[in-house]
């Protein structure tokens, strides 16, 4: 489970994101109060409960070693344009959340389910990331700025708007796919794979 500020994404000051995993699908949801106050209530305690899990879990770990492993703010978010599997279906406009490891794309910021999930692995296990559309896909939009994700099992094309935003999300992608993965992710990954 994880709880992070989005006021933004809300539309209110105090709101509040919370996601969890069921059946290794992202879930979430969206709560929001009239008391500032009242939603770090809730905010701190998600962490306290993490916590007391963590220690029950970990049992030898401090506190500085577990802190890292409580509540998050995702990485990146925000709108791309991307393609179908075939890559020859149109672009459609979709709100991108990258979670770590996972990106997640919705048809709107507030979805409680994504359309879809897109693991990102290790460089040295077949995951890259450039600058760019292959040649030969066909794009009719406004956007410009494409990036290629390729997984072993297949390759993501997404647009950006602007070339700022290309070069944000490259980095973002750059620096998940060069972190070595921990055990838990490599059982992530094998679920990505079977689900493709």
């Amino acid at each position: 489970m994880n709880a992070c500020f989005q006021p933004d994404k809300i539309g209110n000051p105090n709101g509040l994101q919370i996601t969890y995993l069921r059946d290794n699908i992202t879930r979430n949801i969206f709560i929001y109060h009239d008391s500032s106050r009242e939603i770090v209530v809730w905010f701190n305690c998600i962490r306290a409960a993490q916590l007391h899990y963590l220690k029950v879990a970990f049992p030898g770990a401090t506190d500085a070693e577990l802190k890292p492993k409580l509540t998050r703010s995702f990485l990146k978010e925000g709108y791309m344009e991307k393609t179908g599997p075939r890559q020859t279906e149109g672009f459609k406009r979709r709100w991108f959340t990258l979670d770590h490891r996972r990106l997640m794309y919705f048809k709107d910021p507030l979805d409680a389910f994504a359309r879809g999930e897109v693991f990102l692995g290790h460089r040295d296990h077949g995951y890259r990331v450039t600058i760019g559309l292959p040649a030969g896909t066909h794009y009719n939009g406004t956007w410009q700025y494409g990036i290629t994700i390729e997984t072993p099992e297949r390759s993501f094309l997404f647009i950006c708007e602007t070339d700022t935003e290309q070069k944000d999300w490259l980095s973002h992608f750059n620096a998940v796919m060069n972190t070595p993965m921990s055990p838990q992710e490599y059982t992530v990954e094998a679920y990505f794979k079977q689900q493709h």
